[in-house]
């Protein structure tokens, strides 16, 4: 293989990590100024503030009127687990996986929430499970967008409108990215710290009449955390809802998560968001092309991410060595690319296969996506390089 000289062009921003991500274009500490540091969650300040990133996310993410949205603790982790821990068990359960963080909440309904009626249907990495297979009668819980396998929904469509059970859907590194059929989801969750770049530790609960019905109708037979508790005497806590926060927030983030959403706003809203992780994509997806060492984690375009995009090498002489091995190469290349400064962050995720993994969110430049490009194909021919060395 011959050896081939360091790109002349770097990413002005290598933050492609899949979380913390990015922050927006032309972020600095100045957009916090008007943080309401130092005053109570609960002042009017303060409340005004959760309100008002409550409402915004309503109006880009186009979420319905009669839909209730909260700012819950804990991220993304403690959305899902709030619901599953106040809504599961009234009826059969199916948890849906095809990465890690969904096999986790396999865990939670099998080991922790011990639920009698439970079945999971789980995928591979680079697949997604067969719908058709799940029965929308039960309750059903799954990952729109696999943050870890670069897998997502094509779409809701085998998500009927006259399902019986509720949907729980994690969508964190979905939302604001791709459609979600909100009238085929009862919940969705997400936290601050994906597409839009914001800070970690909070999470957004979006709950659907249906799923409000549930809450105020069934008591599960297990106790519930305080932190999980939505409802009082068999009605929903409408304040959680309106900006009154279980625990409290930091009105730092909070104050990130608005300057996110008014950039988000400026540009054009959710279709703008959208159509930069697709652009994003396509620079990734125009150089796999144009390569045939490096593929894609997913197996067909349709169940392809635009946010967290993962790669594979597919050099025969890599594929055909032990699995430690092939991580040993992965993680060099991610070493390689992280001394030169070009891209922080992007090793595959620990559980799973050996390769890449980009961030492509919104917040993320194309041409810092370009940039990078050709210092993967360095860092591969380099670290290839250094394995004939060593042979």
């Amino acid at each position: 293989m011959a050896q081939i000289s360091k790109p002349d062009t770097r990413p002005a921003n290598p933050r492609f990590s899949s979380g913390p991500c990015a922050k927006r274009p032309g972020w600095s500490l100045e957009a916090l100024e008007d943080a309401a540091l130092g005053r109570s969650h609960r002042a009017k300040i303060g409340k005004s503030k959760l309100a008002q990133a409550i409402d915004e996310t309503r109006e880009i993410l186009n979420v319905p009127a009669d839909y209730r949205i909260g700012i819950v603790p804990a991220s993304d982790t403690g959305a899902v687990e709030m619901a599953m821990w106040s809504l599961l068990g009234q009826r059969g359960t199916d948890v849906v996986a095809w990465e890690s963080f969904g096999a986790g909440w396999v865990t939670d309904a099998v080991k922790q929430l011990k639920l009698t009626d439970v079945r999971t249907f789980e995928a591979p990495y680079g697949e997604i499970v067969d719908f058709a297979e799940v029965d929308f009668d039960r309750d059903v819980v799954f990952t729109w967008n696999g943050t870890t396998s670069g897998v997502k929904m094509p779409n809701g469509d085998a998500i009927p409108a006259d399902r019986q059970g509720l949907t729980i859907c994690d969508a964190t590194s979905a939302a604001f990215a791709q459609d979600l059929p909100f009238d085929k989801l009862d919940v969705v969750t997400f936290s601050w710290q994906k597409v839009m770049g914001g800070e970690a530790a909070h999470g957004m609960l979006i709950l659907s009449p249906r799923a409000v019905e549930r809450l105020e109708s069934y008591k599960p037979a297990w106790p519930l955390p305080k932190i999980f508790r939505m409802t009082k005497n068999g009605k929903l806590i409408e304040g959680i809802f309106k900006g009154e926060t279980i625990n409290t927030p930091s009105m730092l983030c909070v104050e990130d998560y608005l300057d996110a959403l008014a950039w988000g706003k400026s540009i054009g809203g959710l279709d703008a968001l959208k159509a930069r992780a697709n652009a994003n994509l396509k620079v990734v997806e125009d150089f796999v092309a144009a390569n045939d060492w490096i593929g894609f984690l997913a197996k067909r375009p349709e169940i392809r991410s635009n946010t967290s995009v993962c790669l594979t090498f597919t050099d025969p002489d890599l594929v055909a060595q032990p699995e430690d091995a092939q991580n040993a190469f992965a993680k060099g290349v991610a070493s390689l690319l992280e001394k030169e400064g070009v891209a922080l962050d992007i090793g595959a995720y620990r559980d799973a296969p050996a390769g890449l993994r980009i961030w492509c969110g919104a917040t993320v430049e194309a041409s810092d996506l370009e940039a990078l490009m050709p210092w993967l194909a360095w860092a591969y021919e380099t670290q290839k390089g250094e394995l004939k060395k060593a042979a």
